[in-house]
């Protein structure tokens, strides 16, 4: 481990190296240090958010519990008035004596008057013979059946908290206190009802930043600063049944799609056997936002301090180190090919002189490239005067004993007797002699070259008559493609001489030229005897080698190599019985 890190250390630039140590033993302690600071600031901040929070939730449970109390004393001051228990317990004898027993009592309209926190009292008596008037309420077989009103006389003198259909009930009540009431005279019970006013719990509510519901035992919403949520069961709502369900308790959730922090607390006012839950919901951000201020603002500080620390000694390490750089960028320049390049460091020290030598050292290696440059040319201009050599040696290897103007007179001597055959072949002998003889190595048209092949081929038909057929198919527009001579003629007489001489049926020699793109392709295919795999895969193979002994394919091989390159070479095809192709494929000239 310490040798690799030596030896990345090694590979480092020398100002990266400085600028590293300076990192290392100076700015990195620094932010440790900075960030130490910073983090001790956030916690302060966070401990001051947390204990506004938890005195934001006293000042609610506090607030709640007062007007909680006014129900809790209205109740209790009711149980033991006389006129509500007259009322309640008389037995009426017509609807008469009701309405006027109701309009002489004015005890609930007066508490109501006195006390907004309170929207409607109600009492519950198991008297048939009294009137609903909204204050007074006959029990009947369906509400002695509710929840509310069993729990009400289980619990004798204890208060009930409780959200609960009613044909009384609105969205401004949607908490009753619920209490029995003994009447010492009859020796009967009667179930109290007094309605908080949601929206002054709504008012109390919404004075708080956080969203803050009140639900009771059953789980309805009875008061909220969030709208839309009172009357509601707490799991019907967005907040959902995971909420509802939770004891009492912090918890990290994310509520509507944003993390946050919920506080849920039980509150259980006086002389009462059920209990409210307060449900407080801090989104993460507001909790922690100041908090994060002090760090953004502590980062950023650190941040500038760094940046510019780093810059400056940036700069003072790049002063140092400019003359290596200089030498650096030159070595790169040479390392590219521009050996023109000359290093201009200035002073004697170490960095100068190693300059210097660098200097004569490029000298040097250009003039060896010079050497091997006019080497190389030399080479190749030896390479081209033997191709010469060989193309010559090759037009001189066809028929070179016959001459021209002897030929031409046995011609005309044929001709003259009516030999029109050997005329022809004669004439045909002549001409490809005499385009043999004009070869100079230049390149020639393709129809040229197209001539001198169908001079031969005519030979051939005179020599095999019915036996040996041929054809020309030249694409328009490749007649003058100009290409190096001699390369299609030989291709023709290992077709004749390899391909069909050697079989007892008479055959064709195709000769075709075309188009391909930005390539000529020419091939030549006859219908012969074929080659088997083993016998194809030699002659490729021998075309290859230095000597070979079918020296017309040889000489034609090699010479596409040389002058057109790699891809240039000859393509053999050929199946047993069925014949062989021989195509090459030449760039068309820009």
């Amino acid at each position: 481990m310490l040798r690799r890190l030596t030896l990345l250390l090694n590979d480092m630039k020398l100002r990266n190296k400085m600028v590293l140590s300076y990192i290392l033993f100076f700015i990195l302690p620094f932010i440790i240090v900075g960030f130490f600071v910073v983090r001790e600031y956030r916690d302060s901040a966070l401990l001051k958010a947390k204990e506004q929070i938890e005195s934001s939730i006293d000042r609610i449970k506090i607030r709640t519990n007062e007007t909680l109390d006014i129900a809790i004393n209205l109740s209790s001051r009711l149980s033991l008035d006389s006129d509500m228990e007259q009322i309640a317990t008389t037995r009426y004898q017509n609807r008469n004596d009701v309405v006027e027993a109701y309009r002489d009592f004015t005890t609930f309209r007066m508490f109501l008057d006195f006390n907004p926190e309170i929207s409607q009292i109600k009492l519950f008596m198991d008297n048939p013979t009294l009137l609903n008037n909204w204050e007074f309420f006959p029990v009947d077989a369906a509400l002695k059946n509710t929840f509310w009103y069993h729990s009400a006389l289980e619990h004798s003198g204890l208060i009930g908290w409780y959200y609960f259909p009613n044909e009384t009930r609105t969205r401004g009540n949607l908490l009753s206190l619920v209490r029995s009431v003994y009447f010492q005279e009859e020796r009967s019970f009667g179930v109290l009802a007094v309605d908080v006013n949601t929206e002054y719990l709504n008012s109390m509510l919404r004075q708080e930043n956080a969203d803050t519901l009140l639900t009771d035992e059953q789980g309805f919403v009875v008061a909220s600063n969030r709208t839309g949520m009172t009357g509601k069961l707490l799991k019907d709502t967005s907040l959902g049944a995971e909420l509802s369900d939770k004891e009492p308790g912090s918890y990290e959730m994310t509520i509507d799609g944003v993390e946050s922090k919920v506080i849920i607390d039980k509150l259980t006012p006086d002389k009462s056997y059920s209990s409210l839950t307060i449900i407080t919901i801090y989104s993460v951000d507001s909790i922690v936002k100041e908090a994060n201020r002090i760090n953004v603002l502590g980062v950023q500080v650190i941040s500038i301090f760094v940046v510019l620390s780093i810059l400056m000694i940036y700069f003072i390490f790049a002063v140092i180190t400019k003359r290596l750089l200089k030498f650096s960028r030159q070595i790169s320049k040479v390392s590219m090919g521009n050996f023109n390049a000359a290093i201009a460091v200035d002073g004697k020290d170490e960095i100068g002189q190693i300059s210097r030598q660098f200097n004569q050292m490029v000298v040097n290696i250009r003039e060896l490239m010079d050497e091997v440059t006019e080497s190389h040319q030399h080479a190749s201009e030896l390479e081209r005067k033997q191709n010469e050599i060989k193309l010559k040696m090759l037009a001189s290897q066809i028929n070179p004993h016959f001459l021209y103007n002897a030929l031409e007179s046995i011609r005309m001597k044929a001709h003259l007797n009516g030999e029109k055959e050997i005329s022809q072949a004669v004439k045909m002998l002549g001409k490809l002699l005499r385009k043999n003889l004009e070869i100079t190595g230049q390149m020639i048209a393709l129809k040229d070259e197209m001539e001198i092949s169908r001079a031969y081929l005519e030979i051939q038909k005179f020599r095999h008559e019915e036996r040996l057929n041929y054809e020309l198919r030249l694409e328009p527009g490749t007649e003058e493609i100009r290409l190096l001579p001699l390369l299609v003629q030989p291709l023709v007489e290992n077709s004749v001489v390899h391909g069909l001489e050697r079989s007892t049926d008479s055959g064709t020699v195709k000769i075709s030229a075309r188009i391909d793109g930005e390539h000529l392709e020419v091939a030549v295919a006859d219908n012969g005897i074929g080659m088997s795999a083993d016998k194809l895969e030699q002659l490729r193979h021998a075309l290859g080698q230095q000597e070979s002994e079918r020296i017309g394919l040889h000489n034609v091989h090699q010479r596409l190599l040389m002058t057109y390159g790699e891809e240039a070479g000859l393509l053999l095809e050929s199946e047993p019985g069925e014949g062989t192709t021989i195509r090459f494929r030449i760039p068309l000239e820009g």
